[in-house]
């Protein structure tokens, strides 16, 4: 599930960014490509049409694009060189997707540079609504813009439950081949992730006792400092189980507790693809009163003042799965995510199980759990835990210590942005780290029950602080199983 070779040359490519200026435009794809062009990887020929219903012309448009590039790349890489390629290749229309009259700028742009006639690729990013992703489509089609070698981009949430989700994908699926379709989840295309099969399959240590027989739980966990910020209406819509459970930590799950593929990487796009669906199938449906007992939803108590006005929207979510399978059955996987908590981290925790023999009776301290730590954010990297013998005469004293992979420290090199790595791999044609139709309606098949729990009881989401770990409703639901959170310090 590597990058694809850094060598391997890009296409000329016409980006077509719907939402282009909005936060995500702003903040990840644009410092995205800078970075990229910093590398001299982006082809000569290749341009950015920014869409949006702000009054811009190229001019103004750059101008919005170098102050944000100013406020999201480290100072110490912004450099006026690439600034200026990278702004030379922005173009901006103001175009409402409703209007048909609004899309014959975008036609007559995009015709200047026939895809029929030439190599150049055309790249559709919707990073809008997914209620346009259809219509949106659908008049890319209609205009003769959607050619056979053009890719389309859409951004989670696809849909807000399972017959949305069918309906938007037959609709984007009508104009466009499941091979031309990117479905985003920038998740995967952090190194720490990719860097879960690669530590897996490629050493020999770990899959051995990567099994219940070993394997006491898994914990993911997905915290953030931050609340909704500009986010508040598209948030209060969709809530911490659709924004963040059903892809980036079911996705994570997936990596986890997939078998091994045949194959990583070249040709076999679908070989890891087909094994995380497995994974998804495999869940254990959690309806009725599982999903009172086994899911905690919660809300930070300023939650309401931030947007406006009173919600029942959960802003925190914690829950336990099992993958009913040979590898995994009777194994917990708890997964936990929220806003305005204690730390800003993204982490998994594999947690083996206790020693079978207390060999250290009359030792001082005591053996714990060994656990291996993914860190997706803030630093990337793997810890494994052990206990060891602390040094010094005196009889066997006990203490925990670990071994520690920082990619920082370990390789020379910048660790490129998720969004870096994806976006060339769209420009590439290479689908491995985005998702299938089937892995995201299994997805919301499994999730849509909780939803439906929810939304039938006239329970509301538990209240908890701002800064704090969550509601104490969290640290119960792992308590009643003799368990605990796994805290990084």
């Amino acid at each position: 599930m590597t990058a694809s070779p850094p060598d391997l040359a890009l296409p000329a490519c016409d980006i077509t960014v719907f939402g282009g200026t909005g936060d995500l435009a702003l903040r990840k794809l644009l410092p995205g490509l800078y970075e990229r062009e910093r590398e001299g990887q982006l082809h000569a020929d290749t341009r950015v049409v920014a869409v949006s219903r702000h009054r811009l012309d190229d001019a103004g448009y750059r101008e919005l694009v170098a102050d944000a590039l100013h406020d999201h790349v480290p100072a110490d890489r912004l450099e006026a060189g690439p600034l200026h390629r990278l702004t030379r290749r922005l173009h901006h229309l103001e175009l409402d997707a409703t209007r048909p009259d609004d899309w014959d700028r975008l036609h007559a742009v995009l015709k200047e540079h026939p895809a029929t006639t030439d190599d150049r690729i055309r790249i559709f990013y919707l990073a809008v609504h997914s209620e346009l992703f259809g219509p949106v489509c659908g008049r890319l089609a209609d205009l003769g813009l959607a050619t056979p070698e053009s890719r389309v981009v859409l951004e989670k949430p696809i849909g807000t439950d399972l017959a949305s989700s069918h309906l938007v994908n037959d609709a984007v699926g009508s104009v466009f081949e499941e091979r031309q379709i990117f479905r985003i989840d920038h998740y995967l295309g952090k190194e720490s992730v990719q860097n879960l099969l690669v530590t897996r399959f490629a050493n020999t240590f770990l899959e051995p006792i990567w099994n219940s027989r070993w394997v006491d739980h898994v914990q993911i966990t997905v915290s953030e400092t931050l609340g909704v910020a500009g986010r508040g209406d598209y948030y209060d819509r969709a809530g911490a189980l659709r924004d963040m459970v059903q892809n980036h930590l079911l996705q994570m799950l997936c990596l986890v507790a997939m078998e091994p593929p045949t194959y990583v990487g070249g040709d076999a796009h679908d070989a890891v693809r087909d094994e995380k669906l497995k994974v998804l199938r495999a869940l254990a449906p959690l309806t009725g009163r599982d999903v009172d007992r086994l899911t905690v939803r919660g809300q930070y108590t300023t939650y309401g003042e931030e947007i406006g006005r009173p919600s029942t929207t959960e802003t925190f979510v914690a829950l336990r799965a099992e993958v009913q399978n040979w590898r995994w059955a009777g194994v917990p996987f708890y997964l936990r995510t929220g806003k305005r908590l204690a730390r800003h981290e993204s982490t998994i925790e594999v947690v083996f199980k206790e020693p079978p023999h207390a060999m250290f009776p009359h030792s001082e301290g005591t053996t714990t759990p060994n656990r291996l730590t993914v860190r997706m954010q803030p630093d990337e990297g793997m810890q494994l835990h052990l206990t060891a013998k602390h040094p010094g005469p005196g009889g066997i004293r006990l203490h925990p210590v670990s071994l520690d992979l920082s990619y920082a420290d370990a390789f020379e090199h910048r660790s490129p942005d998720a969004y870096e790595r994806l976006l060339l791999d769209i420009m590439r044609g290479i689908p491995t780290l985005f998702m299938r139709r089937d892995e995201v309606e299994a997805a919301w098949t499994w999730v849509e029950p909780i939803l439906e729990q929810w939304q039938s009881s006239a329970v509301e989401p538990v209240r908890y602080h701002p800064g704090s770990t969550g509601p104490a409703a969290a640290t119960t639901l792992l308590a009643r199983e003799g368990r605990t959170w796994q805290e990084t310090r």
